[in-house]
């Protein structure tokens, strides 16, 4: 490996370090020492939608669940994915269209776009945050109550699926749910946050803890507290989602990759 693709990987990192300390001293957005900004300046947001169009969108994943769950007393297979799936891809839908409806699409009011250094801020960012989240879920599993999962493996205890189902979860749990959670979390909750003109650091803080919070899982609230710091650091950075959403991704690979062992079999729950 070149010298230079080091530089870009761990590069990130640094900047991280510096950002907090500076973000202390002199305020987010003024130029680091060398001239350098390493937390993003919060954008004057113009569009029309606030924190009502984040609690909407999380009604929807709320109200989806509670239907379907209602709906399927016996889940097979099929129904099982469905109750894991539809809810969120209808949440990060409706995040979408309220920018579409309300504001100036994804792009601008997220920061949904495809930008090298920010790949390579998410991946420095969720490559640290995989193993803090690691040893945070050791120590977890460790001092937990014995029983005590997540909503995704306790639906899935016990259930062994085909192949082709157990690859489509995985890749959901791995990609998809954390684009739709960020479309949510530090897409639309972010931005009401910060048209409320609230400081970045407030806006972190809070969008982490309503993160943890809303997953509806009581005995696993710190872990999630420890798992979204390093994602929504990546948003703060970058001023944008894609960071963090990479950042989402890179942290679930290793939940998702035990979820498709488990559910084939080939690793005991």
């Amino acid at each position: 490996m070149s010298a230079d693709i080091v530089t870009r990987v761990v590069d990130p990192l640094f900047g991280i370090t510096e950002a907090l300390v500076h973000t202390q001293e002199s305020g987010v957005g003024d130029p680091a020492p060398g001239g350098r900004t390493w937390v993003a300046d919060p954008p004057v947001r113009t569009h029309r939608w606030g924190l009502g169009a984040f609690f909407f969108a999380e009604a929807v994943f709320v109200l989806t669940s509670v239907v379907l769950a209602a709906a399927f007393g016996a889940p097979g297979v099929w129904s099982i994915v469905l109750m894991l799936v539809l809810p969120t891809l209808l949440a990060g839908g409706v995040a979408v269209l309220i920018t579409v409806v309300r504001g100036n699409g994804p792009v601008q009011d997220f920061g949904l776009e495809w930008r090298w250094s920010d790949v390579r801020t998410g991946l420095a960012i969720g490559g640290v945050g995989l193993v803090t989240t690691t040893i945070a879920t050791m120590l977890w599993t460790h001092w937990a109550e014995p029983g005590q999962t997540s909503t995704v493996s306790s639906v899935l205890d016990g259930v062994r699926l085909p192949p082709v189902v157990a690859v489509l979860l995985f890749l959901h749990v791995w990609l998809v749910a954390p684009l739709c959670e960020e479309l949510l979390y530090r897409g639309l909750l972010w931005g009401a946050m910060e048209r409320l003109r609230w400081s970045q650091l407030n806006v972190f803080v809070l969008s982490t803890a309503v993160f943890a919070i809303g997953h509806l899982e009581p005995a696993r609230t710190w872990l999630l507290l420890v798992i979204t710091i390093p994602i929504g650091l990546a948003r703060m950075v970058t001023g944008r989602l894609t960071a963090s959403v990479i950042a989402h991704q890179i942290n679930n690979f290793l939940p998702a990759l035990g979820l498709l062992l488990v559910s084939l079999g080939l690793m005991p729950t």
